[in-house]
């Protein structure tokens, strides 16, 4: 074993021992409900646009897009672009230290209002960057994307539009499948079902109704009824629970989900 396994090593023990610490998950869970009062997430940019992200989530994507090298990623919510600026910034690096120089992200948004389009697409990265205004579950949609995912042998996706439980759930079916083996479906916003009901203003998620219940569901559904992946091999996701256990700081608790 060499230095650098070595110290991967010791950290995946360390990062198993800070996850078993109960007493520091629960400061974790009290410290991420006290600065969600303060709408901590929205404070970050990311290269001059919001990305409305804990920076903890996106130093977590960076390490699995490196080790994934992705040919596409494809978002669902854009809301006002930093996460869009985010992967294609590290697309462009990984682009430089050898990897796909074709890789994209493609963002679907509901609503792309104008002054975030115009932005995004005045961004230098904005070359790597596709846009798709529309329901993330319309037919349309879901065909339009697929015909941006054909003849991509690495996808990763991340899922961060409308967070109730029924939109989640339609998004995890049309969207999981496409996800590569090895790759990861993101679903982020997970911490919804474990944050007071009384952090931030009135939403259409709640407890019980939330991207959290969303994903339990689909990976009983895939356990119960075989779902065939885009590449013709059955399609088997697990949550990624180092993941967890390293970031601890995570809006997406349990929403790493891990193609095996």
């Amino acid at each position: 074993m060499n230095d650098h396994e070595q110290f991967k090593a010791e950290s995946a023990a360390e990062i198993a021992q800070q996850g078993a610490d109960s007493e520091l998950q629960a400061l974790t869970n009290e410290w991420i409900a006290k600065a969600a009062k303060h709408k901590y997430s929205y404070h970050f940019e990311w290269l001059g646009r919001p990305i409305i992200q804990h920076p903890q989530d996106m130093v977590g994507a960076q390490q699995l897009l490196w080790d994934i090298q992705p040919d596409l990623i494809i978002e669902t919510g854009i809301a006002r672009g930093g996460s869009l600026i985010f992967y294609a910034s590290i697309l462009e690096l990984i682009a430089q230290c050898g990897g796909n120089p074709d890789a994209r992200i493609l963002g679907v948004d509901i609503d792309i209002r104008q002054h975030n389009k115009d932005a995004i697409l005045a961004h230098p990265m904005s070359r790597r960057i596709d846009m798709i205004q529309g329901s993330s579950i319309a037919e349309e949609t879901v065909a339009e994307v697929k015909r941006h995912a054909a003849g991509k042998k690495k996808i990763l996706v991340c899922l961060d539009s409308n967070h109730t439980h029924d939109h989640v759930l339609e998004e995890l079916k049309h969207y999981a499948p496409l996800v590569s083996k090895g790759s990861y479906c993101i679903v982020y916003d997970t911490i919804v079902e474990d944050l007071p009901e009384d952090v931030g203003p009135p939403r259409p998620w709640s407890k019980g109704n939330n991207p959290k219940t969303a994903v339990y569901e689909y990976l009983n559904q895939l356990e119960d009824t075989p779902v065939t992946a885009a590449d013709g091999e059955r399609l088997a996701l697990a949550i990624d629970k180092q993941m967890d256990d390293r970031l601890l700081i995570t809006v997406a608790p349990s929403g790493f989900l891990k193609r095996v």
